[in-house]
């Protein structure tokens, strides 16, 4: 099993930049995917970016390069430095994990972010 559990998140104004963090502990070595969601008030949970072990990373079409997604070479760390924030961009932020053998889910408690003036 993984723990993780999220930080960074907060206000920024439009066109500001924040960076996520997400540490994992527990069934590190059984991690496959590093990755963050978000979900909006009344909105689905959906994918901002995804980073696999051999360091393959997927971004959502509204990322539009203003994102970045990263992780430790412990793997125990994965981050988001986002940029160029807009008011559409504010919701919670969940950490996410897939770890074998069955590529089971564990989720953080999430961090809200909030872009506002």
């Amino acid at each position: 099993q993984v723990q993780l559990v999220e930080s960074g998140g907060g206000l920024v104004q439009p066109g500001g930049s924040l960076r996520l963090s997400c540490v994992a502990s527990g069934s590190i070595s059984s991690i496959a995917v590093m990755g963050w969601y978000r979900q909006a008030p009344g909105k689905q949970r959906e994918l901002v970016a995804h980073i696999t072990n051999d360091g393959l990373t997927i971004y959502a079409d509204f990322v539009k390069g203003r994102f970045t997604i990263s992780r430790d070479n412990a793997k125990t760390t994965v981050s988001l430095q986002m940029k160029s924030l807009n008011p559409e961009d504010t919701a919670g932020y969940y950490c996410h994990v897939r770890s074998r053998p069955d590529y089971s889910a564990s989720w953080g408690q999430g961090t809200q972010v909030t872009v506002s003036s």
